[in-house]
């Protein structure tokens, strides 16, 4: 998933991108932080902006990571995660190990501060074709199961989903062999159907970004099939470093194809910069690319009345995968996290 998208989730309890630049690659199943941050207490931190009605999780990877950081003399460093990373609404990445339970606990934290939880759900059978994302659910019906425990844990509070990265443009490209089409599609729109039943849930379905499918028209059949209509709208960038205005136009032309009107949201956890130039190497331009920089912090106040927000959805800091020395898909790199915050220019 990070491949073709260069994506997202730290914490899919290793458990919600190909090679061709461009593509999407997702956050792999993250294991937590290292050994020791959880006795590190992360600050209090400052009231949550106005810009977002989303969450900040006061326990996320960043804030946990700066906490470590600072406990081991490193304070200056801390206080730029704590600032650029932790203060910021981040989505929180649906694991398997206890769904129910892990979805409760985050949406009944962000309901207690009148807040919306922003979820990623990445689980889909056959994910990221093997590569630094692999895995999901073992068949359909463990998929089922596992969504049932998601909707449960859901109930009627607040939630934003960006719902299976990567799945229908791994279609359209055609890394997902043919033989796993028709249950894909099932299963996506299935999850479509059954989050838009509860009372307060948002859904937005995976596109990719403008460089993996090219030609918007190519996804409007596929996202159709896997329940576009029923959604609220698309996500685009999804752990990628295509910059807004691209994403924005994009966006804009696939709305058109899908009838008019269809909203959508883009990642800008890691797009300040843009991707990585041409002339700084292509080989797996998605993956841990050097320079890069935080985007836009999130907001729903984007100014554009197809653009839902601007979402941080890949988690800012953690690896797209052991490439360019960095650590497995979804882990905690310090380093490149200070990298994306030294450049970015807010």
């Amino acid at each position: 998933m990070y491949g073709h998208m260069g994506r997202l989730a730290a914490s899919v309890a290793a458990g919600a991108v190909l090679l061709i630049a461009g593509c999407f690659r997702p956050p792999g199943p993250a294991p937590g932080p290292s050994p020791g941050d959880d006795r590190a207490q992360p600050p209090r931190r400052a009231p949550q902006s106005s810009a977002t009605p989303f969450w900040v999780n006061p326990r996320g990877t960043a804030a946990r990571q700066a906490a470590a950081l600072r406990a081991r003399g490193r304070a200056d460093e801390a206080g730029l995660i704590e600032e650029k990373i932790a203060a910021q609404p981040v989505a929180e990445w649906i694991g398997t190990k206890a769904p129910r339970a892990e979805t409760a606990r985050l949406t009944r934290a962000a309901a207690r501060e009148n807040r919306d939880a922003l979820l990623v759900l990445y689980n889909i059978p056959h994910r990221d074709c093997g590569q630094f994302s692999k895995g999901g659910a073992p068949d359909g019906a463990a998929y089922r199961r596992w969504l049932a425990e998601v909707v449960a844990g859901i109930g009627d509070r607040p939630a934003t989903v960006v719902l299976e990265p990567d799945a229908v443009p791994h279609i359209v490209d055609g890394c997902t062999p043919p033989v796993y089409h028709q249950e894909r599609y099932r299963l996506l729109a299935e999850a479509v159907e059954r989050l838009k039943a509860l009372p307060r849930t948002r859904v937005y379905l995976d596109a990719g970004n403008p460089r993996w499918i090219t030609d918007p028209g190519r996804l409007t059949g596929p996202l159709r099939r896997a329940g576009i209509d029923r959604a609220d709208g698309f996500a685009l960038n999804t752990a990628n470093y295509r910059t807004t205005a691209e994403n924005r136009g994009y966006g804009r032309a696939l709305s058109r194809l899908l009838g008019g009107g269809k909203t959508f949201v883009i990642d800008t956890s890691r797009n300040g910069n843009g991707p990585l130039p041409a002339s700084g190497g292509q080989g797996m331009s998605w993956c841990n690319p050097p320079g890069r920089a935080l985007g836009e912090p999130p907001t729903t106040r984007t100014g554009d009345g197809l653009v839902d927000a601007y979402l941080w959805i890949k988690r800012p800091g953690e690896s797209d995968g052991t490439c360019r020395g960095g650590p497995p898909a979804g882990r905690w790199w310090t380093e490149y996290a200070l990298g994306l915050a030294r450049n970015a220019d807010w």
